[in-house]
């Protein structure tokens, strides 16, 4: 079954309420390809990696997390921008992303969807009076030390995770996936045990060290790649259409 792509477009712009969220890049349709959607392959990154092996499975819509045209880079369509537009372009295939929609959404959002994941009940906001704050507080069922997290959280994602180890038992915890490791100062002061989220800062190490607080960076991509697979999925059950998720992996 086949459906139109402003369809398809604007239900993803609704579910989400994209329209609503200040972001640093467009929301919604980037790229625009043939007119009519029967497959959708998602990834976390738009890069050409991702469009090559979109290509190989005859997707027409190409839903990613990490899209183009952000805030602040060159305009000019050259080098790598240029080959991977081209392929797109040559190719008919829609892109289609979502930044901070996809992040702070209660369904498919990446932080809910990785609490699923981690087995961690989302309590709220990390900051409830800052609407920009895409990170949540959560608690676990059982305590536990903080290397048996790290290594919980290892399993998980597939990859191991960089510790900085606290004094407490983790019970409450804050997380935003992704760049998100400056919120560990609102986590800090929200009281949790640990803070997670994708990268590190060299002065994270201390923020947490010094606050008596353990950190985690588990990965960029890692942390990232549940949501836009959440959405691929409820876009492909309101459809009726064929979604699959490819994942290229990265380190960061």
């Amino acid at each position: 079954m086949a459906i139109s792509l402003s369809a398809l477009v604007e239900e993803a712009n609704r579910y989400l309420n994209a329209a609503r969220i200040s972001d640093y890049c467009p929301n919604g349709l980037q790229v625009e390809g043939r007119p009519q959607v029967s497959k959708i392959v998602s990834g976390v990154t738009a890069s050409l990696e991702l469009i090559e092996a979109a290509v190989e499975a005859e997707a027409d819509v190409l839903l990613v997390h990490h899209g183009y045209f952000w805030k602040g880079e060159n305009p000019c369509v050259t080098g790598m921008k240029q080959r991977r537009l081209k392929t797109l372009l040559a190719n008919d295939i829609s892109l289609l992303a979502y930044h901070l929609p996809l992040d702070v959404h209660a369904d498919v959002g990446n932080n809910v969807q990785l609490a699923a994941r981690l087995g961690i009940t989302v309590e709220g906001p990390l900051e409830p009076e800052n609407p920009r704050t895409v990170g949540l507080i959560g608690s676990l069922a059982e305590a536990m030390s903080p290397q048996a997290f790290a290594r919980h959280v290892g399993e998980v994602l597939g990859r191991e995770p960089l510790l900085v180890e606290g004094q407490e038992m983790i019970r409450r915890v804050g997380w935003c996936t992704g760049g998100g490791q400056g919120y560990i100062d609102q986590a800090i002061a929200a009281g949790v045990d640990l803070y997670l989220t994708g990268e590190a800062s060299e002065q994270t190490f201390h923020s947490a060290r010094e606050n008596g607080i353990s950190f985690i960076a588990a990965g960029h991509h890692a942390t990232e790649r549940y949501g836009v697979q959440a959405l691929g999925d409820y876009l492909a059950r309101r459809f009726a259409v064929e979604h699959i998720f490819i994942d290229c992996p990265n380190p960061i």
